[in-house]
């Protein structure tokens, strides 16, 4: 399963043993990125292969890479199958979010994101107008109903694509995992998308998460744009700074407008959103990368549950960063 990869890094402090409890961290890899869950408890009470578990069965739900998945024997149906509690809940909630967002979220985008040379099998051209206007009739979550546990399609082409929303709900799978193993301070990070809980009783401190620097396609250490401490919630980040080719001087991007069936062509570089869950944030990340800063804002006003920062860039070339008045009571002074 392939993932956008966000911008975010944690920072974790750790110090002498004050209490019973130990740290204990579980790192791989799954979904096309690497993963690491750090908890504290008096045992060790989860195990890689329990994690790696979870894996597999999400991967066997929403992975187009995986074959035989639930996801892809949607897609080639004519009319729609039988899904399970995952794929149920990841659709359900990315209809809401279209439904929110006015159609800027939208899973049925997996036609124009392999169009654009972004999806399984790599392609090369630049898609024609004409290809663009053909390939958009089949787009539209409107075009899908859920029924039970059957989701429908209205037209056999539709097609999804969950990459924008299912690494963050498998982060809050991990994350509830965790509790009811009755474990409260934890910090769960996959492919820098992150939800924590509680604080890290070393030291009794919330946890701190660094957010990157974008460079494009490059993997950067150490250089931060700003930290911020986090009790309890999750934290990810959409950017067109990672995935993205050029034709000629252009700059392709992965992210693509289902309305227009065009890349994004906007100031946004990255947006991180802070909710109160991770499928929450991952969704809404995303929502916002299509946005102008003064829609992003007015998006924002209507949802006080999130809270963003952007990085941008300016009419002039130069860049610039922004956030909402909550976000900004978050950063580490």
């Amino acid at each position: 399963m392939r993932y956008i990869i966000s911008a975010i890094a944690f920072i974790f402090a750790f110090s002498a043993n004050k209490q019973d409890l130990q740290r204990f961290q579980i790192t791989g890899f799954a979904q096309g990125a690497s993963y690491s869950i750090t908890y504290f408890a008096v045992n060790s009470v989860v195990s890689k292969q329990a994690v790696d578990s979870i894996f597999n069965v999400i991967d066997n739900s929403m992975s187009l890479y995986k074959k035989g998945s639930v996801i892809n024997n949607f897609n080639v149906s004519k009319s729609g199958i039988v899904i399970d509690e995952h794929l149920k809940k990841v659709v359900e909630k990315s209809i809401e979010t279209y439904k929110q967002s006015n159609g800027s979220f939208d899973i049925t985008v997996k036609p124009l994101v392999k169009l654009w040379g972004f999806g399984v099998e790599k392609i090369n051209t630049i898609p024609t107008h004409k290809q663009v206007k053909q390939t958009l009739k089949n787009v539209g979550s409107g075009k899908l109903q859920v029924k039970g546990n059957f989701l429908f399609k209205k037209q056999r082409d539709v097609e999804i694509d969950v990459n924008g929303i299912a690494q963050g709900y498998t982060v809050d799978v991990l994350a509830n995992f965790l509790e009811k193993k009755n474990i409260s301070n934890y910090l769960v990070e996959l492919g820098g998308e992150i939800r924590v809980n509680g604080n890290n009783p070393l030291t009794q401190l919330p946890f701190a998460i660094a957010i990157e620097t974008p460079q494009d396609g490059i993997e950067t250490e150490g250089d931060f744009k700003e930290i911020i401490l986090l009790s309890r919630g999750a934290v990810t980040t959409s950017g067109n700074y990672r995935k993205f080719y050029y034709h000629g001087k252009k700059k392709i991007s992965h992210l693509i407008n289902a309305k227009t069936g065009y890349p994004f062509q906007n100031e946004m570089i990255s947006v991180t959103v802070v909710a109160k869950d991770a499928i929450t944030a991952d969704a809404y990340d995303n929502v916002l990368m299509a946005c102008s800063i003064p829609r992003a804002f007015s998006f924002i006003k209507k949802h006080p549950e999130l809270q963003a920062y952007f990085i941008y860039t300016n009419t002039d070339g130069s860049v610039a960063d922004t956030a909402t008045a909550g976000f900004y009571e978050l950063i580490k002074k």
